[in-house]
Protein backbone atom coordinates (compact mmCIF):
# COMPACT_ATOMS: atom_id res chain seq x y z
CA UNK A 1 0.00 0.00 0.00
CA UNK A 2 1.50 3.31 -1.05
CA UNK A 3 2.09 6.02 1.53
CA UNK A 4 0.24 9.32 1.10
CA UNK A 5 2.44 12.04 -0.27
CA UNK A 6 3.59 14.75 2.11
CA UNK A 7 2.02 18.17 1.66
CA UNK A 8 4.18 20.59 -0.25
CA UNK A 9 5.97 23.11 1.92
CA UNK A 10 5.13 26.74 1.55
CA UNK A 11 7.88 29.31 1.87
CA UNK A 12 11.13 29.93 0.09
CA UNK A 13 12.59 26.99 -1.86
CA UNK A 14 15.93 25.81 -0.47
CA UNK A 15 18.83 26.89 -2.73
CA UNK A 16 22.11 24.99 -2.18
CA UNK A 17 23.99 27.33 -4.53
CA UNK A 18 23.56 30.23 -2.09
CA UNK A 19 26.36 28.81 0.07
CA UNK A 20 28.79 29.11 -2.83
CA UNK A 21 27.75 32.74 -3.38
CA UNK A 22 28.40 33.54 0.28
CA UNK A 23 31.76 31.78 0.28
CA UNK A 24 32.90 33.82 -2.74
CA UNK A 25 31.77 37.07 -1.13
CA UNK A 26 33.61 36.24 2.10
CA UNK A 27 36.84 35.83 0.14
CA UNK A 28 36.73 39.37 -1.28
CA UNK A 29 35.04 41.30 1.55
CA UNK A 30 36.74 42.96 4.56
CA UNK A 31 36.87 40.73 7.62
CA UNK A 32 34.79 41.57 10.67
CA UNK A 33 36.67 42.72 13.73
CA UNK A 34 36.57 40.62 16.88
CA UNK A 35 34.39 43.27 18.54
CA UNK A 36 31.90 43.14 15.67
CA UNK A 37 31.73 39.36 15.86
CA UNK A 38 31.19 39.47 19.63
CA UNK A 39 28.34 41.97 19.03
CA UNK A 40 26.64 39.37 16.83
CA UNK A 41 27.46 40.58 13.32
CA UNK A 42 27.97 37.69 10.89
CA UNK A 43 29.15 39.41 7.73
CA UNK A 44 28.15 37.39 4.66
CA UNK A 45 25.97 34.46 5.74
CA UNK A 46 23.07 32.29 4.61
CA UNK A 47 20.44 29.87 5.82
CA UNK A 48 19.99 28.06 2.53
CA UNK A 49 17.60 30.49 0.87
CA UNK A 50 19.12 33.92 0.15
CA UNK A 51 22.49 35.54 0.96
CA UNK A 52 22.75 38.16 3.71
CA UNK A 53 25.44 40.72 4.50
CA UNK A 54 25.25 41.78 8.14
CA UNK A 55 27.82 44.45 9.06
CA UNK A 56 27.69 47.67 11.10
CA UNK A 57 27.27 50.94 9.21
CA UNK A 58 25.67 49.50 6.09
CA UNK A 59 22.53 51.05 4.65
CA UNK A 60 20.22 48.09 4.12
CA UNK A 61 17.06 47.59 2.11
CA UNK A 62 15.15 44.73 3.74
CA UNK A 63 11.96 43.06 2.58
CA UNK A 64 10.04 40.56 4.70
CA UNK A 65 6.78 38.87 3.78
CA UNK A 66 3.74 37.20 5.29
CA UNK A 67 3.96 33.44 5.67
CA UNK A 68 1.23 32.73 3.13
CA UNK A 69 2.61 35.02 0.41
CA UNK A 70 4.45 32.00 -1.05
CA UNK A 71 1.56 29.58 -1.74
CA UNK A 72 2.75 25.96 -1.87
CA UNK A 73 0.90 25.36 -5.13
CA UNK A 74 2.99 28.08 -6.80
CA UNK A 75 6.32 26.80 -5.51
CA UNK A 76 7.60 25.90 -8.98
CA UNK A 77 6.97 29.46 -10.18
CA UNK A 78 9.00 30.79 -7.24
CA UNK A 79 11.85 28.40 -8.00
CA UNK A 80 12.01 29.75 -11.56
CA UNK A 81 12.10 33.34 -10.31
CA UNK A 82 14.86 32.58 -7.81
CA UNK A 83 16.88 30.89 -10.55
CA UNK A 84 17.23 34.18 -12.49
CA UNK A 85 20.97 34.93 -12.38
CA UNK A 86 20.88 38.73 -12.60
CA UNK A 87 20.22 40.02 -9.08
CA UNK A 88 18.33 43.16 -10.12
CA UNK A 89 16.17 41.34 -12.66
CA UNK A 90 15.40 38.58 -10.15
CA UNK A 91 14.33 41.07 -7.49
CA UNK A 92 12.24 43.05 -10.00
CA UNK A 93 10.38 39.93 -11.08
CA UNK A 94 9.82 38.73 -7.52
CA UNK A 95 8.52 42.10 -6.35
CA UNK A 96 6.16 42.33 -9.32
CA UNK A 97 4.85 38.87 -8.52
CA UNK A 98 4.32 39.74 -4.86
CA UNK A 99 2.45 42.91 -5.78
CA UNK A 100 -0.27 40.67 -7.22
CA UNK A 101 -1.31 40.15 -3.59
CA UNK A 102 -1.15 36.42 -2.88
CA UNK A 103 -2.28 35.16 0.50
CA UNK A 104 -4.64 36.62 3.08
CA UNK A 105 -2.89 40.02 2.95
CA UNK A 106 -3.38 40.68 6.67
CA UNK A 107 -1.45 43.94 6.35
CA UNK A 108 -4.50 45.44 4.63
CA UNK A 109 -6.05 45.53 8.08
CA UNK A 110 -5.13 48.98 9.40
CA UNK A 111 -4.87 47.60 12.94
CA UNK A 112 -2.17 45.16 11.86
CA UNK A 113 -0.41 47.73 9.69
CA UNK A 114 -0.32 50.10 12.67
CA UNK A 115 1.33 47.41 14.82
CA UNK A 116 4.05 47.00 12.19
CA UNK A 117 4.53 50.74 11.70
CA UNK A 118 4.90 51.34 15.44
CA UNK A 119 7.41 48.49 15.73
CA UNK A 120 9.55 49.97 12.94
CA UNK A 121 9.55 53.39 14.63
CA UNK A 122 10.23 52.13 18.13
CA UNK A 123 14.05 51.94 18.07
CA UNK A 124 14.60 54.50 15.29
CA UNK A 125 17.65 56.56 16.26
CA UNK A 126 18.72 53.98 18.85
CA UNK A 127 19.41 50.63 17.16
CA UNK A 128 19.13 51.92 13.58
CA UNK A 129 18.22 54.99 11.55
CA UNK A 130 15.14 54.72 9.36
CA UNK A 131 15.34 56.27 5.90
CA UNK A 132 12.12 54.90 4.36
CA UNK A 133 9.56 52.16 4.81
CA UNK A 134 6.44 50.91 3.08
CA UNK A 135 3.84 48.44 4.36
CA UNK A 136 2.17 46.61 1.48
CA UNK A 137 -0.74 44.14 1.78
CA UNK A 138 1.50 41.07 2.08
CA UNK A 139 5.04 42.39 2.58
CA UNK A 140 7.08 45.19 4.13
CA UNK A 141 10.02 47.22 2.77
CA UNK A 142 12.42 49.00 5.12
CA UNK A 143 15.47 51.11 4.19
CA UNK A 144 17.64 51.84 7.22
CA UNK A 145 21.19 52.43 8.43
CA UNK A 146 22.54 49.69 10.69
CA UNK A 147 24.08 50.88 13.95
CA UNK A 148 25.61 48.75 16.71
CA UNK A 149 22.83 46.14 16.58
CA UNK A 150 23.12 43.41 13.92
CA UNK A 151 20.61 43.57 11.09
CA UNK A 152 19.51 39.99 11.78
CA UNK A 153 18.62 40.91 15.37
CA UNK A 154 16.75 44.04 14.23
CA UNK A 155 14.63 42.15 11.70
CA UNK A 156 14.03 39.28 14.11
CA UNK A 157 12.75 41.67 16.79
CA UNK A 158 10.40 43.38 14.30
CA UNK A 159 8.98 40.07 13.16
CA UNK A 160 8.66 38.39 16.55
CA UNK A 161 6.95 41.34 18.23
CA UNK A 162 4.54 42.05 15.37
CA UNK A 163 3.72 38.37 14.80
CA UNK A 164 2.71 37.93 18.43
CA UNK A 165 0.59 41.10 18.44
CA UNK A 166 -1.02 40.41 15.04
CA UNK A 167 -1.86 36.77 15.78
CA UNK A 168 -3.49 37.79 19.07
CA UNK A 169 -5.48 40.52 17.33
CA UNK A 170 -6.60 38.28 14.48
CA UNK A 171 -7.15 35.16 16.57
CA UNK A 172 -4.63 33.25 14.47
CA UNK A 173 -1.96 30.69 15.31
CA UNK A 174 1.21 29.58 13.60
CA UNK A 175 3.70 31.47 11.49
CA UNK A 176 2.72 35.03 10.63
CA UNK A 177 5.91 35.95 8.73
CA UNK A 178 8.13 33.83 6.54
CA UNK A 179 11.25 32.70 8.35
CA UNK A 180 13.76 34.48 6.12
CA UNK A 181 14.00 37.91 4.48
CA UNK A 182 15.73 39.68 1.61
CA UNK A 183 18.35 42.34 2.18
CA UNK A 184 20.33 44.47 -0.26
CA UNK A 185 23.02 46.84 0.97
CA UNK A 186 23.28 50.22 -0.73
CA UNK A 187 26.46 50.42 -2.80
CA UNK A 188 26.43 54.19 -3.38
CA UNK A 189 24.16 57.28 -3.10
CA UNK A 190 22.61 56.62 -6.51
CA UNK A 191 21.64 53.10 -5.46
CA UNK A 192 20.06 54.53 -2.32
CA UNK A 193 18.13 57.16 -4.31
CA UNK A 194 16.75 54.51 -6.66
CA UNK A 195 15.66 52.45 -3.68
CA UNK A 196 13.84 55.38 -2.06
CA UNK A 197 12.01 56.00 -5.34
CA UNK A 198 11.06 52.34 -5.50
CA UNK A 199 9.70 52.37 -1.94
CA UNK A 200 7.66 55.52 -2.61
CA UNK A 201 6.08 54.26 -5.79
CA UNK A 202 5.49 50.62 -4.84
CA UNK A 203 1.77 51.10 -3.95
CA UNK A 204 1.27 53.08 -7.18
CA UNK A 205 2.90 50.36 -9.26
CA UNK A 206 0.76 47.76 -7.51
CA UNK A 207 -2.40 49.72 -8.43
CA UNK A 208 -3.35 50.48 -4.83
CA UNK A 209 -3.32 54.29 -5.14
CA UNK A 210 -2.72 56.93 -7.80
CA UNK A 211 -0.34 58.99 -5.64
CA UNK A 212 2.12 57.42 -3.18
CA UNK A 213 1.51 60.25 -0.69
CA UNK A 214 -2.06 59.03 -0.21
CA UNK A 215 -0.94 55.54 0.87
CA UNK A 216 -1.22 55.64 4.68
CA UNK A 217 1.54 53.16 5.49
CA UNK A 218 4.56 54.89 4.06
CA UNK A 219 7.46 56.91 5.41
CA UNK A 220 10.36 58.69 3.76
CA UNK A 221 12.78 60.69 5.91
CA UNK A 222 12.72 64.30 4.62
CA UNK A 223 16.40 64.35 3.69
CA UNK A 224 16.29 60.84 2.15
Amino acid sequence: MSQPSKPRRSGLPHRPEVRRVVERQREVSPKLTREEQIAGFRGWNERGYVPHRDEPGLTQFVTFRLADSFPAELREAWEKLLAIEDDRERRTQIEAWLDLGHGACHLKDERVARIVANALRHFDGIRYRLLAWMIMPNHVHVLFVVGDTPMAEIVRSWKQFTARKANTLLGCKGSFWQSDYWDTYMRDPEHEERTVRYVRHNPVKAGLVADWKTWPWTYVRPEA
